[in-house]
């Protein structure tokens, strides 16, 4: 589970996107970013988590909010991804798990009933002053972006 709480400054972070380009927090300022931590490119669950996000993408953009999901998968796994769901957001390539590292999203979790170490499957909301207004730390992976949608229309 992460350190890090609602309020708390979002950790200044950089890295290369699907296509070897560099990205960094700091891309994103005076937006709304939905940054997504995911275990693995192309895998069942993070493959719905993501397509729920395509899938509501307008309406995501339409309330403001931009889109970058992080997994330690390499550029060309992450490419391949994007490109076969034709994700239209952007998706950090943390091979080294610096981004996972600073955002408190790797270590010990239970995995098919095994302690494992991985990515713990997170999503922060970060306002348009770089500051954490929501964490979700349980993730619908189906349902996500709608999760996310939800929160916002209660205010919670």
């Amino acid at each position: 589970m992460t350190h890090l709480k609602e309020g708390d400054k979002a950790p200044a972070f950089s890295g290369l996107n699907e296509n070897g380009e560099p990205v960094s927090l700091s891309d994103y300022k005076g937006k709304k970013l939905i940054l997504f931590f995911y275990p693995q490119a192309d895998t069942t669950s993070c493959t719905a988590e993501a397509c729920s996000l395509r899938d509501h993408y307008a309406e995501l953009r339409e309330q403001g909010f931009d889109m970058l999901g992080v997994s330690p998968d390499a550029p060309k796994s992450q490419l391949k991804f994007k490109d076969k769901y034709q994700f239209p957001f952007h998706l950090l390539a943390d091979k080294e798990r610096k981004v996972l590292g600073k955002y408190g999203v790797w270590g010990p979790k239970i995995f098919f009933g095994k302690n494992v170490i991985g990515v713990l499957r997170t999503t922060f909301v970060i306002d348009e002053k770089g500051r954490i207004e929501r964490i979700f730390g349980r993730v619908n992976t189906k349902k996500h972006a709608l999760q996310i949608l939800e929160s916002y229309r209660k205010g919670t």
